[in-house]
């Protein structure tokens, strides 16, 4: 009588303990694998970054980083779906926040950007961003083939985040808020042609100021494209045209009208030694610290520009220029490694997703990720001129990280709430 017990209790302990793990047995381990590594490699180097300047809550990295993964862990068991539900009361939330920044926002290194709570600095700004993703993915996710109508639609949601961000000022997450976009639409079917579109009034001031001849091509090229991708191209062609020519000459009498200080702030990436002690500094002392580190690097804690504190702000925005230094090119090799992973599997996960809003989610974690990434790093080596961008999961800033690990809660609980296959 004691073995069929036994057997019954077994039975009862293995479907309890199923029960209890059995909302999570989907979920893309190596993902989250890949971000708690960056993290507490982050920490690490923060610790390394700090030894002489100071900063004694180094440690507050992986806190931060430890409640974001519980937070990411409990939403992964979350249905995404209910998300398309809440679009609007989430889209109003994060404007709300970023209002009251105007309002009630404490000012910093020459911007408003956050607001004191029990001695807490939050930037609404950072989780904006995920509120962009999930009010994007929800409208997007109804129109398989969306019109250009409803491209313009979207932009004009988008926007009001957009401007109250860049009047923070706020532009490196104003520019990370436009490539969310751009990916989003572009994963959601909008039309290439209406995307290049989109951007070329930019380009077209950039490369009138560049190189006029290759400004002209330009042009000519969005005649072309207006041509075969808008309606009605007898009219629409002329006003793509019109539109570049006008933004080119506007980009030159605004370029004219700046200082040459204003003027040495966009283009001091392009020759930083112009303004070595302005600048040109963070740049130029950033790239000899990377260059130093050759391929082994001189070692954890043993930088000379990391350690006699040559880099300014380095623990958030050049936080990989400390890498480069002491662990050389095999650490920077391993970061872009871990990096490239992480995007490998956003994008199976979007690919395998039961749905568009899912699939949606998956690739708006993906260009932010993507544009973050390209954007510090090409800072940190001289090819992007210096916006204030953090490294993800690397860089200090509380928002930063728990906003990037909310994002990867719901990317996981898209991938755990997948179609599972059954033989």
């Amino acid at each position: 009588m004691t073995m069929p017990r036994t057997i019954d209790s077994v039975y009862k302990i293995r479907n309890r303990w199923k029960s209890i793990i059995q909302p999570w047995e989907e979920l893309d381990w190596s993902l989250f694998i890949a971000c708690v590594a960056l993290t507490v490699f982050g920490g690490i180097m923060i610790r390394s970054v700090g030894l002489n300047q100071g900063l004694i809550d180094w440690w507050r990295h992986w806190v931060t980083g430890g409640v974001g993964l519980i937070l990411a862990i409990l939403i992964a068991r979350c249905r995404y779906e209910m998300l398309i539900q809440w679009k609007w009361i989430i889209y109003i939330l994060i404007n709300l926040s970023l209002i009251s920044v105007r309002l009630i926002g404490t000012t910093a290194l020459g911007a408003q950007r956050w607001i004191n709570i029990a001695g807490f600095h939050i930037q609404p700004s950072e989780f904006a961003k995920v509120g962009v993703i999930i009010t994007l993915a929800a409208l997007l996710q109804a129109r398989t083939s969306p019109s250009l109508g409803d491209m313009l639609k979207m932009l004009v949601v988008v926007s009001v985040p957009w401007a109250l961000v860049l009047s923070e000022p706020n532009l490196g997450t104003s520019l990370v808020f436009g490539a969310i976009t751009m990916g989003m639409l572009y994963w959601g079917n909008v039309n290439p042609g209406w995307l290049i579109l989109l951007i070329s009034p930019i380009i077209s001031a950039v490369l009138n100021n560049i190189y006029l001849p290759i400004w002209v091509f330009w042009v000519i090229g969005m005649g072309l494209i207006g041509w075969r991708a808008l309606p009605w191209p007898w009219l629409s062609t002329p006003i793509a045209v019109a539109i570049n020519v006008v933004s080119g000459h506007v980009g030159h009498i605004f370029w004219n009208l700046l200082q040459d200080y204003q003027k040495t702030r966009f283009t001091g990436f392009l020759d930083p030694e112009k303004d070595p002690l302005g600048s040109g500094y963070h740049l130029i002392q950033s790239r000899i610290a990377i260059g130093s580190g050759g391929i082994h690097g001189r070692g954890l804690f043993h930088g000379s520009q990391t350690q006699l504190n040559f880099i300014p702000e380095q623990h958030t925005d050049f936080i990989f220029s400390a890498i480069g230094e002491e662990l050389g090119f095999i650490g920077c090799i391993a970061v872009l490694v871990l990096f490239w992973f992480i995007c490998l599997r956003l994008v199976i996960i979007a690919q395998t997703a039961k749905d568009n809003f899912g699939s949606l989610l998956a690739i708006g974690m993906l260009s932010m990720l993507v544009f973050q990434v390209f954007v510090n790093i090409g800072m940190n080596i001289g090819l992007a001129p210096v916006t204030g961008i953090p490294l993800p999961f690397l860089s200090y800033g509380n928002a930063s990280l728990l906003s990037n690990f909310i994002a990867l809660g719901l990317v996981e609980s898209v991938a755990n709430h997948r179609q599972r296959l059954k033989f």
